[in-house]
């Protein structure tokens, strides 16, 4: 059976336009983030792989913080569309 580790995956980031969005997304995982121009959408990109990579700090609290974002915690689902 043949392994593969990451130097075989493959790298670089695939870049879509809609109307005046753009979205950068790491082929190697999938992880995308959308911006008003590339470079935004591939600094938001960075902020999303170090977030899936297990960097950044966990919410304390998260019913203040959907409340701080503007979603009530209360009716809030996971079918709904974000804002």
């Amino acid at each position: 059976m043949a392994t593969t580790d990451r130097r075989d995956a493959p790298e670089g980031v695939r870049y879509t336009r809609e109307e005046h969005l753009v979205t950068a997304t790491d082929i190697e995982t999938g992880v995308a983030a959308s911006g008003d121009s590339k470079s935004d959408a591939l600094s938001e990109l960075a902020d999303a792989l170090a977030l899936h990579e297990g960097e950044g700090a966990p919410i304390a609290d998260e019913d203040a913080f959907f409340e701080e974002i503007g979603i009530d915690p209360d009716t809030a689902t996971d079918e709904q569309t974000p804002p």
